[in-house]
């Protein structure tokens, strides 16, 4: 990560005689820490485990697993994306895709142990700040306030996933006894959570030092969002409209350039995932690792490895534009867009020439349109297995060619990126607030937030290019005009804007947990795989159980190990 490089601790154990009483090699002690380099140490600490990768030695959780952007759990896991790949690499993947899910699938004790892994290193600062004495008051609060931030985002993923989870916080949190975190889920942690948020919110400075740490602003933006998750919309508008107000953002001219290496940290960031390669650490430990997996693979293709993460049909039908370029909102799923399946790389394609959204292509890899600056995508020779994975490649977290000089590698292969993760963007708090606006029946201004972001999107500076110099396919978007029937009614305005986050955020990872937010997994996962079974035969017979499948299975091995006294403080949630 930017910040530095994560800080490993550890407790040493004592023994009465003095001369056994010998420090671990490369184990910091609490009176080695206890200064201020000691807690700006453990802080960078905290911070590095938001890219989700356990770097210990001897974890047994591959670097996906809890992977910062969410994608198996937020992006494949909806009607987004396809695992990809083939059928027998990462079953594990496919069993969450096809809803056949056990508590015991690795995947989800990694993530579990990426989140609590941030809570304990988030405790760490706020224990070790308390013993401190070459602190100011001040600096203390900034630490306690970064700590407090990074707390609430680990609970808050932790929340998304599982739904009914455990809340540990400094006060019982013991890093020399293992049973200090054997901490009940039967609490709704909300509240918890929004008070860590809030404390970061309300004392955290509105710039800082470094790229990468939390702001008064990245506070308010996860605050509210927590907020939402509630549907808590009053509560939520003040804090939007402080954050657009502040004028410390702006949303980028070119849509694309919230996914290049050359413009992390732009200024429509609000927070991201800090991520580096090249800079001396062991097998790029500060790249972007949880993403892979995720790029294209064939014959000629950018990688040897690995093919997943493949756009859906479903996603990229909902690219498409009426002629006078406004969303399909009810029919976008009627036909398909034009795509080689079945069709080889050496035989005749025309890509689809209907008008379509551009940031189609700025997110899915198709035949006939170029791939960054790779080339022009060729379709089957890029796909590790078209006719299990379908046509599509992703793209928004793939390097360009032209970002080698900003590093990236992995054994030869660009799978080690310096690519940022941008977790929240001003894009975000315009339609969040666009989502207040039509709960408090304000709907033409709803329509006004979500013009801003259509208007961008059809900056013909941002069109992605083909050799000629001319748009790479019929791109035609407009801004919802006055009056128009998507902002008639609370119904048809609350289905404009979600229909707009998902193709402003699509495969970041958002997708599944807004589904759940809004009441519509149920009935927007059975419609998807009704119609995506005759596409992709694996998922044929998947269905959707209402009141389980919205969050996962607790890891049974969790469950186990929390045993008390003999008891298990930690139960399973309903269905598993």
């Amino acid at each position: 990560m930017l910040l530095g490089t994560a800080v490993l601790s550890g407790v040493s154990t004592s023994c009465s005689e003095k001369f056994l009483e010998v420090e671990p090699t490369a184990v910091l002690s609490d009176a080695s820490l206890a200064n201020r380099e000691g807690v700006s140490l453990l802080l960078i600490g905290a911070y590095s485990m938001l890219d989700g990768v356990q770097t210990n030695v001897g974890s047994p959780f591959a670097d996906w697993h809890g992977s910062a952007d969410n994608w198996i759990y937020g992006s494949v896991n909806s009607d987004d994306a396809y695992k990809g790949s083939i059928d027998t690499d990462q079953p594990e993947i496919t069993f969450i895709e096809t809803k056949s899910i056990q508590a015991d699938n690795s995947h989800f004790r990694g993530k579990w142990r990426a989140v609590y892994d941030g809570v304990a290193r988030a405790n760490d600062v706020l224990l070790m700040v308390a013993k401190v004495t070459d602190m100011t008051d001040a600096e203390k609060n900034l630490a306690r306030a970064q700590a407090r931030f990074l707390r609430g985002h680990y609970h808050f993923e932790a929340k998304k996933m599982w739904n009914n989870v455990p809340y540990v916080d400094e006060t019982v949190y013991n890093p020399s006894n293992a049973n200090s975190t054997k901490v009940p889920n039967s609490e709704n942690i909300w509240s918890k959570i929004e008070a860590d948020l809030k404390f970061a919110y309300d004392n955290l400075s509105e710039r800082q030092s470094q790229p990468g740490r939390a702001t008064k602003w990245a506070a308010g933006a996860m605050l509210a969002k927590a907020m939402l998750f509630q549907n808590k919309f009053t509560e939520a508008r003040p804090i939007l409209e402080a954050i657009i107000a502040s004028n410390r953002y702006r949303l980028v001219d070119r849509f694309q350039d919230n996914f290049r290496v050359g413009t992390n940290n732009n200024a429509e960031s609000i927070f991201e995932v800090q991520f580096s390669v090249n800079d001396g650490a062991a097998i790029s430990n500060n790249g972007n690792r949880g993403a892979t997996l995720n790029y294209p693979m064939g014959a000629g293709a950018l990688t040897t490895c690995c093919g997943f993460f493949q756009p859906s049909q479903n996603l990229v039908n909902a690219f498409k534009t009426s002629a006078n370029g406004l969303p399909l909102l009810d029919t976008f799923n009627d036909a398909d867009v034009t795509n080689d399946q079945g069709v080889l790389s050496d035989q005749p394609f025309t890509p689809f020439s209907g008008p379509l959204d551009p940031r189609l292509d700025h997110t899915v890899g198709r035949r006939g349109i170029p791939y960054l600056d790779w080339g022009v995508h060729p379709g089957r020779n890029w796909i590790r297995n078209q006719d299990y994975g379908g046509p599509y490649s992703p793209k928004k977290h793939v390097p360009q060619r032209s970002d080698a000089s900003a590093g990236w590698t992995w054994s030869g292969n660009p799978r080690q990126n310096a690519n940022n993760y941008r977790m929240i963007r001003l894009s975000h708090v315009i339609l969040w607030l666009a989502e207040v606006e039509v709960e408090a029946g304000n709907f033409d201004r709803a329509r006004t937030l979500v013009n801003q972001i259509r208007k961008r999107a059809a900056n013909p500076a941002g069109f992605l290019l083909g050799a000629n110099g001319q748009p790479a396919a019929n791109y035609v978007v407009s801004e919802y005009p006055a009056g128009h029937p998507a902002f008639a009614s609370q119904t048809a305005a609350r289905q404009a804007v979600r229909f707009e986050q998902r193709l402003e955020f699509a495969m970041e990872g958002h997708r599944f947990f807004d589904l759940v937010r809004w009441g519509l997994a149920d009935q927007v996962m059975t419609n998807y795989y009704r119609t995506e079974q005759t596409k992709r035969t694996y998922l044929r017979g998947v269905s959707f159980t209402k009141g389980k499948h919205e969050y996962f299975p607790i890891p049974v091995q969790e469950i186990f190990n929390s045993k008390l006294d003999g008891k298990e403080t930690l139960k399973q949630n309903s269905g598993y």
